[in-house]
């Protein structure tokens, strides 16, 4: 198993991958919904060394890659509003929109910002005063702290010019959405050790209760992608569906109270556009109506067109597990992460841009 120099504990790498092996489960799809964990399967050849009946699935755990074209491309008509500076993270910039990309965009001298988190486009807005600064905020439940964090510091601190576009949402009912339309067949799920950290493991428990899938909450060292893993089989083959935290070094059962009360403070729950998935109820989150003076779609009276797709992209489809990025028939021809047609071969957590740096490598 060449593989095995990924891990820095091969020898237990090693026992646990020959247990994984052993199991009496029958065909058995186990899905991930973190970006971050889809690149540590991809980069440490997770996916290589299991055996034939295990099918490893990437689902909607990408924020950039599930961000609609309508969306980028209201990002886009602020980017163009005289006085804007638009801020948002550097993955965003590559992907393109129905017309064009927030990097054509930057090209043609509109001024956009790549920043590291919300509090830096604050940091952006006290320190040009004369232009409005708006923060494209993408992301989980992961980074949506510190997006109320900004929003009740430019409250205090009286900063006037600052607002939020948001188009963040919330991993379960994602999840939901995809159980509820049943393309896929999900016998476990590694749950998402950041946004678990903020939600908290008990979240997860509407899996084993309501849809007998076992769900392992997982950090991001491939032993402990491993160990969850093992952990879903072992549930799987004696039919005891339950939630497992294998991660329970960060996360607690109950997440992070104080973070999670601070969005819920500055938040609420809206209907979002999904790529892959249209419009979920009640998965995205808005500001509320004392912070809409901090609300960039309230502020600014933007137009944007009838949005599309590019017809050959399908990365909808591999958000949703329906099919593996080689299966796509644009995957590394007309699309690749220097020409990409889609964000999941833009983002850093695209399974698609994460299979063609080290999947192929692998194969």
């Amino acid at each position: 198993m060449s593989v095995l120099h990924q891990f820095r504990d091969s020898t237990r790498a090693q026992a646990i991958i020959e247990r994984i092996r052993g199991r009496s489960t029958g065909d058995i799809s186990i899905m991930e919904f973190c970006g971050g964990h889809t690149v540590a399967i991809f980069r440490s050849g997770i996916r290589t060394v299991m055996p034939e009946h295990v099918r490893m699935l990437s689902g909607p755990g990408c924020p950039v890659c599930v961000t609609s074209n309508g969306d980028l491309d209201r990002a886009v008509a602020l980017a163009k509003t005289p006085g804007v500076i638009l801020t948002t993270y550097g993955d965003m910039l590559k992907v393109p929109g129905s017309r064009e990309s927030l990097m054509q965009v930057r090209a043609q001298g509109y001024q956009v910002e790549i920043v590291y988190s919300t509090l830096d486009a604050l940091k952006l807005a006290a320190a040009h005063p004369d232009r409005e600064v708006v923060f494209f905020a993408i992301g989980f439940e992961t980074t949506a702290p510190a997006a109320a964090a900004a929003v009740l510091q430019a409250q205090a601190k009286g900063v006037r010019n600052f607002s939020i576009c948001s188009v963040m949402k919330l991993t379960i009912p994602g999840a939901k959405a995809l159980l509820a339309m049943g393309e896929v067949k999900v016998d476990g799920v590694i749950g998402p050790g950041h946004v678990s950290s903020i939600i908290g493991s008990d979240a997860w428990r509407f899996l084993p209760e309501e849809y007998d899938i076992p769900v392992a909450i997982s950090g991001f060292e491939p032993l402990d992608l491993l160990a969850a893993t093992d952990a879903i089989m072992q549930m799987h083959e004696e039919k005891r569906p339950a939630l497992v935290n294998s991660y329970s070094r960060v996360v607690r059962p109950e997440g992070n109270r104080k973070a999670w009360g601070a969005v819920e403070r500055v938040f609420s729950l809206a209907e979002a556009s999904w790529r892959g998935f249209g419009s979920i109820p009640e998965s995205g989150l808005v500001l509320r109506e004392e912070f809409s003076d901090f609300n960039a779609d309230l502020r600014f009276d933007v137009t944007v067109e009838d949005s599309t797709e590019h017809p050959a992209c399908r990365c909808g489809e591999v958000l949703r597990g329906v099919l593996t990025p080689p299966e796509c028939s644009v995957f590394g021809t007309a699309c690749t992460p220097e020409s990409p047609l889609g964000p999941c071969m833009v983002s850093s957590e695209g399974s698609c841009a994460a299979y063609y740096h080290y999947q192929r490598q692998m194969a």
